[in-house]
């Protein structure tokens, strides 16, 4: 029997300007163009016959034919894509797919690929940076590096390193005129602020002024905000500010010096952490496997190394 099937490329424009009401988010969602998008989804109306969404003046509707149609597409794309991922895992495919934070990716995880890499030249690790949430259901993603509570229903979550935060600077701001030797200090500086703070009810600058008793001594919402932890701690680095570091994000800055902790033993433990997330059953495959193995023996020395740095700069000052 001939089936009668539209283009998958407009089923899948469908589907995603469908669930989502929004031609914008469903063309982030799959990667192209908001134009592309109408596109497909013109073509598939040619296509049937009808139409399949109201277009209105700053927002799309489901006709009641697009309603009906919705469920049937989304199920056959959960279904082509679950086969897809059951047909990968029982060839055991040695290429891998990891998403995870921009600012992890950056600062923390590709420094160190280059040592996944030697191990298993075998695995070719493809990642995907980016700071929403992954379907794995919808997305062509194995496992994905997660900052959070840890608890993503239907997911496998593996602590992978617990966050501390605060303050770092260039060297140079420790001399000169305005030496930063306690939290007051900073009065005399510029405050680099992290957006990902806010967007992750973590830490703030008032929050830690205040924990270390310095609250109110100075206006701590003054000072330039980035989108980005990365863009924060190179501004830090290049010495236009104190910038509240991310431990695990500005370990290997402290490590090489671009980077200093003005006030030793004033970090606050972060109520989040890094999480390796996956779905059950991802662990039988060998890339899989591998690639969390490699990062909990690399986060193990990362932490390591970072506590011991923090005795070693505490013995310096107490031998000035």
């Amino acid at each position: 029997m001939t089936r009668r099937i539209p283009p998958l490329n407009a089923i899948r424009a469908f589907e995603a300007a469908a669930r989502h009401l929004s031609f914008t988010h469903a063309a982030d969602e799959l990667n192209v163009t908001q134009a592309a998008i109408s596109h497909q989804i013109k073509s598939l109306e040619q296509w049937l016959g009808l139409p399949l969404f109201s277009r209105l003046s700053c927002a799309v509707s489901l006709t009641e034919e697009g309603a009906a149609y919705l469920p049937a597409a989304t199920q056959a794309l959960d279904g082509l894509a679950s086969a897809t991922a059951r047909l990968m895992r029982s060839g055991d495919s040695r290429s891998l797919t990891v998403t995870t934070l921009d600012s992890f990716a950056a600062q923390w995880l590709m420094p160190r690929l280059k040592n996944f890499r030697r191990r298993h030249p075998e695995i070719d690790v493809r990642i995907l940076p980016s700071d929403g949430l992954v379907d794995f259901n919808r997305q062509e993603v194995d496992m994905a590096i997660r900052y959070g509570s840890g608890n993503w229903p239907g997911l496998v979550a593996t602590p992978l390193m617990k966050e501390e935060i605060f303050p770092v600077c260039s060297p140079a701001l420790l001399v000169g005129p305005h030496p930063l030797r306690a939290p007051v200090d900073l009065r005399h500086h510029t405050l680099l602020h992290d957006d990902m703070t806010f967007a992750h009810g973590d830490v703030d600058w008032r929050t830690w002024l205040r924990t270390v008793g310095a609250d109110g001594a100075f206006d701590s919402a003054r000072g330039p905000f980035f989108g980005h932890s990365y863009l924060v701690i190179q501004a830090a680095i290049d010495a236009q500010g104190v910038a509240l570091g991310r431990g695990v994000l500005v370990a290997d800055a402290l490590a090489d010096g671009r980077l200093v902790r003005p006030f030793e033993g004033m970090g606050l433990r972060l109520n989040f952490a890094y999480y390796i997330a996956y779905p059950e059953g991802a662990m039988q495959r060998t890339a899989v496997a591998a690639f969390s193995a490699w990062l909990l023996e690399e986060a193990r020395i990362s932490q390591e190394a970072s506590h011991v740095e923090d005795r070693d700069q505490v013995e310096d000052r107490d031998q000035i």
